[in-house]
């Protein structure tokens, strides 16, 4: 069975690679381009993991998470936090949320597909 993959990223370019690396891995591969919509659609059709963007129009990513934790549901759904925000205070507050893996942009290909394999098990 084919493991599903929500990436939540408003950057057109990062979509593109990253549907793209996933996509040779074998991962199907859906988008989203804000926060509105990630519950509803984790309610709807569940993935195997979910790959997000700390800075997102409307709601950041750091308020995703946070409703991926209290929904019972999803709460153990593997979740990896992309962000240009480096600083060591935004580390902090995604591991607070729940994050399982937090990384910084840019990033090498390998290096997203090897998290992201080791988050699918």
């Amino acid at each position: 069975m084919t493991k599903k993959v929500l990436l939540v990223e408003d950057e057109p370019h990062i979509v593109e690679a990253l549907t793209f690396i996933l996509g040779r891995e074998g991962l199907t591969v859906e988008t989203l381009d804000n926060g509105t919509e990630v519950i509803d659609r984790l309610s709807q059709d569940p993935v195997d993991l979910v790959i997000l963007d700390y800075m997102l129009p409307e709601l950041s990513g750091l308020e995703i998470l946070t409703r991926i934790r209290e929904h019972p549901n999803l709460a153990e759904l593997p979740v990896l936090m992309l962000t240009a925000k480096g600083q060591t205070k935004d580390r902090e507050a995604a591991e607070s949320a729940g994050v399982s893996r937090f990384m910084t942009k840019p990033f090498a290909n390998s290096e997203i597909v090897q998290t992201a394999k080791e988050l699918l098990g």
